[in-house]
């Protein structure tokens, strides 16, 4: 990963524009408690990371926009807490002075059905789909794929895509626990309960998109809760069909960083097209007095992003 000293000296040019980001908030207002591994969560801390990461943006003045990576609200949080819980962290998103763009995460839709939780993260959306675009500047076009549209939590439990999803986990993972790895070998680790997989019709339209950037000329940044890449992290946090989606994006030359949360302790890697892969480190497991959260430069060879303190800096540089 890039060092702060190597961040500093991007040929001493404006970038094209520049975004804040952070993942993984994962709010409750319950006591500390602590992942599977035994790794400590601050679940009233973590609003404050992100009211940090809100005031540091602001007095930034150069942002164009936010991008937060999924996981507003952690799972734990007492169901008749969600909806005010959710509602609570979007307005301190609301605070940042542009645009938050927001993607669903696993613990998101423990919390509240698609269709209360798109519009809440104003999401734009038909049928309940959550995958969109944007372009923020007419040389760059920003992806950002729904992971759970096959998935078995987030949908009614009669949806298509519930079943398919169920059908899949019981192909897939022996254990009576669908969150449970265990017996299941390397990548196959990824085929738990909490991942889910990018379905038919938004592969179709994720290519469709490829190909209008293409015929742009525009570099894209993908964006998705679940990691895409097996280099980047454990196989556990994985996207269930990453290698299919990375078979659509492989074809075309324009991505060139996919960015994402999930895996909280976060990682880097550059696969085997150049495709920067970064993983977001998550604030929800910042002590109290540390933080998790970073802006990003944009420039025609580059995305520099600048950490703040348990968010590694990290310079992706790739063939313009």
């Amino acid at each position: 990963m890039g060092s702060a000293n190597g961040l500093v000296s991007v040929q001493g040019k404006q970038p094209l524009f520049s975004f804040g980001v952070i993942s993984d908030v994962q709010y409750a207002d319950i006591p500390n408690g602590q992942s599977f591994m035994g790794v400590p969560r601050y679940y009233r801390h973590s609003i404050h990371v992100l009211q940090r990461a809100v005031q540091k943006w602001n007095n930034l003045q150069k942002l164009k926009f936010v991008v937060n990576f999924g996981d507003i609200v952690d799972g734990f949080c007492p169901k008749d807490q969600s909806l005010n819980a959710v509602q609570k962290i979007v307005d301190e998103f609301k605070n940042f002075d542009g645009p938050s763009y927001h993607m669903i995460g696993n613990h998101c839709l423990y919390n509240l059905p698609r269709n209360m939780l798109l519009p809440l993260l104003n999401i734009p959306s038909f049928e309940d789909r959550a995958y969109y675009d944007f372009s923020p500047t007419p040389t760059y076009r920003f992806v950002v794929l729904d992971g759970y549209d096959i998935s078995a939590i987030g949908w009614p439990s009669d949806h298509p895509k519930t079943l398919e999803a169920l059908k899949f986990l019981r192909e897939k993972n022996p254990n009576l626990d669908k969150n449970s790895p265990v017996g299941l070998v390397g990548l196959e680790r990824r085929f738990l309960m909490f991942n889910g997989a990018v379905g038919k019709e938004q592969m179709e339209w994720l290519d469709c998109v490829l190909q209008d950037a293409t015929k742009l000329k525009q570099k894209v940044v993908v964006c998705c809760h679940l990691p895409l890449d097996p280099g980047t992290l454990s196989p556990e946090a994985l996207l269930w069909n990453y290698d299919e989606v990375m078979d659509v994006i492989h074809k075309y030359n324009c991505v060139k960083v996919c960015l994402s949360g999930h895996d909280h302790k976060g990682g880097h890697s550059i696969d085997s097209h150049g495709i920067h892969h970064r993983v977001l480190e998550a604030a929800l497991e910042c002590p109290p007095g540390s933080d998790a959260f970073g802006y990003i430069d944009v420039y025609d060879d580059r995305l520099t992003l600048s950490g703040t303190d348990r968010m590694e800096s990290t310079d992706m540089i790739f063939n313009p």
